[in-house]
């Protein structure tokens, strides 16, 4: 049965991610993804005081996230010095993620600046898979999330990558479906047993991101073909602060979510 968790970005500017699985524990969420987002929150310092407190609130942290936009793409720089640099905050972020027995990193990888960018799919799939390896030494698996903005922004991404990258994950964020203009089914069918993690958040018919549960989606639909393809990972609420005013609406989110997932886990025995 699927665990429903909280990325520690829903809180940005409101509680300090050191503050946050406390909170996260409190609202009923069962697991979390924690979005480290400076060098000091990659640091062996930060790492403890990390671990100090998920001890204290009994919390799994199945991933991490990272400030990707600020080392990620170098890790396919062809420049050695680049990707020497590039690979520091890399290796902090694995070894947090080991500190706190996470078991997926969320990956965006190369970002889509340029209209005109183009990238060589078995390249950047040999590369993830160079880098997935190193990961798998900590005990952890990159997941490439599809991102509208970043290298899987289609479908047809992954299916040209994941022949070079046999032990790569993905991660499902919904929101970045809809934003590329896609439906989310068609990654999800692509991404087929490699998919590990899945981020969710709602939307108007505005097309204004919202609370999971007050806006459109059809989340009922989602998590009935999650289980029909043998998805049993997690579903991680990964709101924007801006979307709500009192963490209770997180929590009423959280319970939404559960109620969805029992009753179609009850459907099915």
């Amino acid at each position: 049965m699927n665990k429903v968790g909280i990325s520690t970005a829903s809180f940005f500017l409101k509680v300090l991610t050191e503050d946050t699985f406390a909170l996260i524990k409190s609202l009923g969420a069962e697991c979390a993804e924690v979005f480290l987002t400076t060098n000091y929150e990659y640091s062996e310092e930060f790492g403890k005081l990390l671990k100090e407190r998920q001890q204290q609130a009994g919390l799994e942290i199945y991933s991490v996230h990272s400030l990707n936009t600020t080392f990620e793409p170098q890790l396919f720089n062809p420049a050695p010095r680049t990707v020497n640099d590039a690979l520091i905050p890399f290796r902090n972020v694995l070894a947090r993620a080991k500190d706190l027995g996470a078991k997926e990193y969320t990956f965006h990888g190369q970002s889509r600046l340029k209209k005109t960018a183009s990238f060589n799919y078995e390249k950047v799939g040999n590369r993830l898979e160079e880098l997935n390896a190193e990961a798998r030494e900590y005990g952890v698996t990159i997941g490439l999330e599809n991102v509208h903005w970043a290298i899987y922004n289609q479908p047809e991404v992954f299916e040209e990558i994941k022949n070079f990258a046999p032990t790569l994950g993905c991660v499902l964020d919904i929101k970045q479906a809809w934003q590329s203009g896609r439906d989310w089914k068609e990654y999800v069918d692509i991404m087929g047993d490699r998919l590990m993690n899945v981020h969710l958040c709602d939307h108007t018919s505005e097309g204004k991101t919202c609370v999971v549960g007050k806006g459109v989606f059809d989340f009922k639909e989602l998590i009935s073909y999650l289980h029909k393809k043998g998805y049993t990972g997690p579903l991680i609420i990964e709101q924007y602060a801006s979307d709500y005013t009192d963490f209770s609406e997180i929590g009423e989110a959280v319970r939404y979510l559960k109620k969805l997932v029992e009753d179609e886990y009850a459907l099915k025995i």
